[in-house]
């Protein structure tokens, strides 16, 4: 069977899994721009792709494995690997930021959503559009919400111990702590509809526990370093969209809105109306 040449745009932050290791949203555009989810994919085989100890340096790598499109899954999406130890796999190469980020957006951009409702319509059936390029109109900010409980639900950790127990070599940076805290984006679409939705893209996750780290446990601190990204710095200097992704329970529930902020793309904003 033919490879599947993706470039993968999309690493969530992990969530406990009972069938699969931590569960990670990964996520890419084929060639033509069309979205494709992969998953299973192992946290542990991730972790042996990243550079520099960073997660988010597997992103906008270009892969190629073969792929077979998910029976179980009613998201025309979803794939899985035929191989899940991936021994097919060719990592093909990188795209990096030139031009800002021109190449990137050649394939990230190629069909944008303006309108969340729109986008909501179309999740729905026939179509059932679970992954989406999104351009806000306009953003309000970073709304930063304490989590309820700062630790994984009992039968999450006691499955992660029965897993432990035969992968004794398994390195503790691989036991993923819960974030104590959500970060939400509030947004205004082009119909002047004000939405907001939880951002749970790797890099925000990481950046607070790296921040947390810098300021040796200050959270307030840590706090303000990643609103000072991702509200204050992004929203001055950067051109934002999202990508949005639905879980595939709340799209078969159809909840009135399945979506989430699954990455962010942040080109620079383009200089317009400059003379020389």
């Amino acid at each position: 069977m033919a490879l599947t040449k993706v470039l993968i745009t999309v690493v969530t932050y992990p969530l406990p899994s009972r069938s699969y290791d931590e569960l990670i949203c990964t996520a890419g555009v084929l060639e033509t721009g069309e979205w494709i989810r992969i998953y299973p994919v192992p946290m542990k085989f991730l972790m042996g792709l990243r550079e520099n100890g960073k997660m988010e340096s597997f992103k906008y790598t270009w892969i190629e494995l073969d792929l077979k499109k998910r029976t179980d899954d009613f998201r025309p999406e979803s794939h899985s690997p035929v191989h899940y130890n991936f021994n097919d796999i060719i990592i093909s190469g990188k795209i990096d930021t030139k031009s800002n980020w021109a190449e990137r957006k050649k394939y990230c951009t190629v069909n944008i959503y303006t309108n969340l409702s729109k986008l909501i319509e179309d999740s729905k059936a026939p179509n059932n559009i679970s992954l989406a390029t999104f351009k806000p109109t306009k953003i309000i900010g970073l709304e930063i919400i304490k989590e309820e409980s700062r630790e994984w639900k009992d039968e999450w950790k006691a499955l992660r111990k029965q897993t432990d127990l035969f992968e004794p070599d398994r390195s503790p940076e691989i036991q993923i702590r819960k974030l104590p805290y959500k970060f939400l984006y509030k947004f205004i679409d082009d119909a002047g509809k004000e939405s907001r939705l939880m951002i749970e893209d790797w890099e925000i996750g990481q950046l607070y526990w790296n921040c947390l780290a810098k300021y040796e446990g200050n959270e307030s601190k840590a706090l303000d370093m990643v609103r000072e990204k991702y509200e204050k710095k992004f929203l001055k200097e950067n051109e934002l969209f999202f990508f949005l992704g639905t879980t595939r329970e709340w799209h078969m529930r159809r909840a009135k809105n399945p979506f989430v902020i699954i990455g962010v793309f942040y080109p620079k904003k383009e200089l317009t109306g400059r003379l020389f």
